[in-house]
């Protein structure tokens, strides 16, 4: 089956003034694992709510008065307490897939990064494992340098959801906060986005390696402006954890899913894993396949504070050659065949 590089005319463009790679509320870039985030943030929410009405009533308006001081945060990295990040239930989560994180050139300390991660799958769950805890131990494979993943903005605004997220080092998707990790913290900094986001995983599905990049410029444009140097890479086994119902285009399902990625930032989808105690049973448990998370050879981009849509179309074309030569070097290492390729 070939991979297919899907051009999707709702994602992001370079040429838009919005340039912070992906706004979380107009093309659903970055919509990392934000069905299962946005379930456990109304959860947190109606909770400390409901605290209101009990004795402990006092310990919720302590928390409702620091948040308001505190609410900017993680527009500048968050908190991020290494414990966290090293907490045990990691490394189980790890070897259920299992996922591993596969480095094929060094990243020197003194640049910025910004990581273009491929596919979207259905949560992403590679670029959490990878990026967000140490159970691949990314700290010690890129030693100096920070990572922080991005997801939608909304997260943020949820109480109590938004400690968790930071402490793993998870970061907003905006441009005032990918414009102060990149330029106002030093070097060694990378952000992680799921370039396709909202719109890749609807195509997600076991068997198919389907990434939306044809029209996603924006992240090219924030990399130039910001001279943080691109770094391709591919999550082989991302889509084969979750199976989708995939709507096809003119049907309604399809419509409905498009108008939430419009107007939300990310796409409802009907899927499902194995239960909790069989793999021939439907759950949410995603099914025990491996993930393998290739990161690529950095590209070197230079500052420009006015890029022109020529230097964007031209670092774009570098980036999309550099996925493709990345996916063709490393695909019969996991699983796939010669003759598969990326177009």
């Amino acid at each position: 089956m070939k991979t297919l590089i899907t051009a999707y005319s709702g994602v992001l463009r370079g040429e838009r003034p919005a340039e912070a790679a992906h706004s979380e509320n107009k093309n659903g870039g970055s919509a990392l694992s934000c069905e299962g985030s946005g379930r456990w943030g109304v959860a947190c929410s109606v909770i400390l709510m409901c605290t209101f009405c009990t004795d402990c009533w006092p310990l919720a308006v302590l928390y409702f008065t620091w948040l308001a001081f505190d609410w900017n945060t993680p527009k500048k990295g968050g908190r991020r307490p290494q414990w966290v990040r090293n907490w045990a239930v990691w490394r189980y989560f790890r070897d259920y897939f299992p996922i591993q994180l596969v480095k094929t050139h060094n990243l020197l300390t003194t640049r910025n990064y910004i990581f273009g991660y491929h596919p979207h799958g259905i949560l992403g769950l590679g670029a959490f494992c990878n990026f967000s805890m140490e159970a691949t131990e990314v700290s010690k494979q890129f030693p100096s340098i920070r990572p922080y993943l991005a997801k939608l903005a909304g997260n943020f605004q949820m109480p109590v959801l938004r400690e968790y997220l930071m402490s793993g080092g998870i970061c907003p998707v905006n441009r005032d906060t990918i414009d102060y990790l990149l330029s106002k913290k030093g070097s060694g900094n990378a952000i992680i986005i799921v370039v396709g986001g909202a719109a890749e995983s609807l195509s997600s599905m076991p068997g198919k390696n389907a990434v939306t990049l044809w029209n996603c410029k924006g992240f090219v444009k924030l990399a130039l402006r910001l001279g943080a140097d691109l770094v391709p890479t591919y999550s082989f086994g991302e889509n084969e954890v979750y199976k989708q119902v995939i709507f096809e285009e003119g049907f309604w399902g399809r419509w409905v899913q498009k108008k939430f990625q419009k107007y939300i930032g990310f796409a409802p989808c009907i899927f499902h894993g194995q239960g909790l105690f069989s793999s021939d049973t439907w759950g949410l448990v995603p099914y025990s396949k491996p993930i393998t998370t290739v990161v690529g050879e950095p590209i070197t981009i230079p500052k420009l504070e006015y890029p022109t849509q020529k230097d964007i179309d031209m670092y774009h074309a570098m980036y999309m050659e550099a996925l493709v030569k990345l996916f063709d070097n490393h695909k019969t290492k996991f699983g796939l065949p010669e003759m598969e390729v990326l177009e």
